[in-house]
């Protein structure tokens, strides 16, 4: 198995290169360096053993895949082979597959590492094929849009790379266990480059116009699993540390309330997406253990949702309305708004559940209150006329949205033990009550709100107060 990891680590950049000799095989390549890892994830969640290695001593790379990374893993693998199908039949050209290739190689090397200075250079790599794949369309907006996500990125990043140097004087390694020995400013350092990567909480402005501006497919991979590169390593660190689960699970629950309230006032409808995708990040921090899971079905629906997004007539909810959806695209765009909702028989009723389960007592309310408020967010999708036509998505498009819909669905193999009248009933009536909500106010009254939080001096500005925020934070330890 340890060869096996070492050569899927390094397959995707293999592969990535070989576009550039081969250009004319982009597509199968991509397309392989995939399904490689979907292969992996799989192989991985059978043997039900943690592969731990470590390369090159204390000074080098130390890895870790276990039960919490086949979810990232599964989650990377199924969205990037959706992208590829869905731009199968495009013109873009092997740099683009080739920048997507380095993307989800530089991802699986992000979910698997557990030492700081070989996730900072995951981190950027990621950061950098993001950026160039925001970009790919050259539009002016999007490539202010790009640079502002890239600037935004490097700050955060220099702020963790200064942690990371501090880790490694007070415990001579770089490890995440040396975070316990480490000093306070190195928690906090560390924390903000990854809370901010994350997209949490008011550290994470920047992601709703950066997600809502990128061409569907890469608003896919930035909502489905990018944004998943930084929580892994909150995960990881929320399990080592009691201090750190606490801070974790409080701006968890902060951030699944604040981005519901946004994506409550929005009537575009990439945009509401992307401040649901704020919300779930939330929810992925709220109950640690379970986070993986939650990531997998949050990252599947969300995926489907944007590249059916990117094929809808219109981004505005008011003229969808007038003018109605074809029943092709209201179909899987129906099942992805009912899993995100915690339907019953789609993967989110699991994860939902298993992270209310998991709650502490004095968060269960809040998220409650947030579950509710994502019934609502996802009444205004699931409630836009259907009409028959005969139109029909592309054969990729049908492709990415089976392979996505077709994870959601046997993604309820996870824990089937959450299949009870009970917790069935529970997750109903959260649906029901939202949709009362969605029909009795929210669909004839918007909340109007303030969104100067996005520009880009005030979130570097909220990056400073969230430092100051965090030092006093782990100083009251």
């Amino acid at each position: 198995m340890n060869t096996l990891t070492i050569g899927w680590l390094a397959g995707a950049f293999f592969l990535a290169f070989t576009t550039y000799l081969i250009p004319r095989f982009a597509k199968v390549l991509s397309c392989l360096g995939a399904v490689f890892s979907l292969g992996y994830g799989l192989a991985l969640a059978a043997i039900k053993t943690p592969v731990s290695l470590r390369l090159l001593d204390n000074f080098g790379v130390s890895l870790l895949l276990d039960e919490l990374t086949v979810f990232f893993v599964l989650t990377n693998a199924l969205i990037t082979l959706a992208v590829v199908l869905t731009t199968w039949e495009t013109d873009r050209t092997p740099f683009f597959f080739a920048q997507l290739l380095t993307l989800h190689g530089s991802l699986n090397v992000a979910f698997a590492v557990t030492d700081w200075v070989s996730l900072y250079v995951a981190l950027e790599v990621v950061a950098i094929s993001a950026f160039l794949l925001i970009t790919y369309s050259r539009q002016e907006r999007v490539l202010w849009v790009g640079l502002r996500y890239l600037f935004v990125s490097n700050v955060a990043m220099l702020f963790y790379l200064v942690g990371a140097v501090l880790v490694y004087e007070a415990h001579h390694s770089f490890d995440f266990g040396g975070l316990r020995v480490a000093p306070p400013e190195a928690v906090a350092l560390l924390l903000l480059g990854l809370l901010v990567k994350g997209g949490v909480f008011l550290l994470g402005f920047w992601l709703p116009m950066t997600h809502a501006e990128a061409e569907a497919p890469v608003s896919a991979l930035l909502s489905g699993v990018v944004v998943k590169a930084a929580l892994l390593p909150l995960l990881r660190c929320s399990l080592l540390m009691p201090e750190v689960e606490s801070l974790v699970r409080g701006v968890g629950v902060a951030t699944a309330v604040l981005g519901v309230v946004y994506a409550l006032g929005e009537r575009d409808v990439k945009r509401l997406l992307a401040w649901s995708t704020v919300s779930q990040v939330g929810f992925v921090l709220a109950a640690p253990s379970v986070g993986g899971f939650y990531a997998l079905s949050h990252g599947l629906s969300k995926a489907a949702l944007f590249l059916v997004a990117g094929r809808l007539p219109s981004r505005q909810l008011p003229q969808l309305r007038a003018q109605g959806v074809s029943w092709s695209l209201g179909l899987p765009w129906g099942l992805a708004s009912l899993s995100m909702m915690g339907f019953p028989g789609l993967a989110g009723f699991g994860a939902k559940v298993l992270t209310m389960q998991q709650l502490w007592p004095w968060q269960t309310g809040l998220m409650s209150a947030a579950a509710v408020g994502t019934a609502v967010v996802y009444g205004h999708l699931l409630f836009v006329p259907w009409r028959w036509s005969g139109e029909s998505p592309s054969s990729g498009l049908q492709g990415a949205l089976a392979v996505l819909l077709g994870g959601l669905m046997l993604a309820n193999g996870v824990d089937l033990g959450v299949f009870t009248g009970s917790e069935m009933g529970k997750a109903l009536l959260t649906i029901a009550l939202g949709w009362g909500l969605y029909w009795g106010v929210s669909r004839w009254w918007s909340l109007p709100l303030p969104h100067a939080g996005e520009r880009l001096e005030h979130l570097l500005g909220m990056m400073s107060l969230g430092l100051v925020v965090l030092f006093w934070w782990v100083w009251a330890w």
